[in-house]
């Protein structure tokens, strides 16, 4: 029942605004700028803040916003970031995520990295359907948007641009099974946003996010 509470704290329409600020960030976020962007009071920000908080929606902490530290600093201010533990739902009870684990260890142990990529790149294909592989940065983010990635555009150095995502939909399994379910995620994605065109999707792994990268595919320009 802690996760239908949990969950059912979204109902609310300021509280749902103020998680998917916080979560879009990837960083900590402030009750001052979190009421300014989704347009309450602070007071209220605070409030259904401290709510998702306590419910285990988010974490918080405290550290001065201001960059300086010492006497005239200021206070620490109450920031705020999304949790890493999942919360999930299923009337009646279902243990998918054991089933997974289950066929990750045993297709790890039989050697089945190649099937299971190709079963996974023919997925995505079939996810995109008859659209043409994307065709920029844009399209990648829709694309990835609607299949739970959270994707977000990173600029780089020397007007370089790439997409990275801050969620991964596998991340339970990619915990236990990093090898084999990263690379089912990477065919995945190959196929979901198509090969041979102006992107490309390659494993670049960071703490904290999904394993793959989009980028500009070489010699060419988003």
């Amino acid at each position: 029942m802690e996760d239908i509470d949990a969950i059912a704290l979204l109902q609310d329409p300021v509280r749902r605004r103020l998680y998917e600020y916080v979560v879009a960030q990837g960083r900590e976020v402030g009750r001052n700028e979190a009421a300014e962007a989704t347009g309450v009071a602070r007071t209220l920000a605070a409030h259904h803040l401290d709510r998702l908080a306590g419910a285990g929606l988010l974490e918080s902490g405290s550290r001065r916003l201001t960059g300086r530290s010492g006497p005239g600093a200021g206070r620490p201010a109450k920031v705020y970031t999304r949790t890493p533990a999942e919360r999930s739902v299923s009337l009646p009870a279902r243990d998918y995520r054991t089933a997974a684990e289950l066929l990750a260890e045993a297709a790890e142990e039989a050697g089945l990295d190649a099937g299971l990529c190709a079963a996974a790149r023919r997925r995505g294909e079939a996810l995109r359907g008859t659209d043409a592989p994307c065709g920029d940065l844009g399209a990648a983010l829709a694309a990835l948007t609607a299949r739970g990635y959270e994707p977000h555009l990173e600029e780089g150095g020397g007007g370089t641009r790439a997409v990275r995502m801050r969620n991964c939909p596998f991340h339970a399994v990619a915990e236990r099974f990093p090898p084999l379910v990263c690379g089912m995620n990477l065919a995945l994605l190959e196929g979901l946003l198509g090969t041979g065109g102006p992107l490309r999707a390659r494993m670049d792994a960071r703490p904290g996010a999904c394993c793959v990268v989009v980028e500009p595919s070489k010699n060419n320009d988003d």
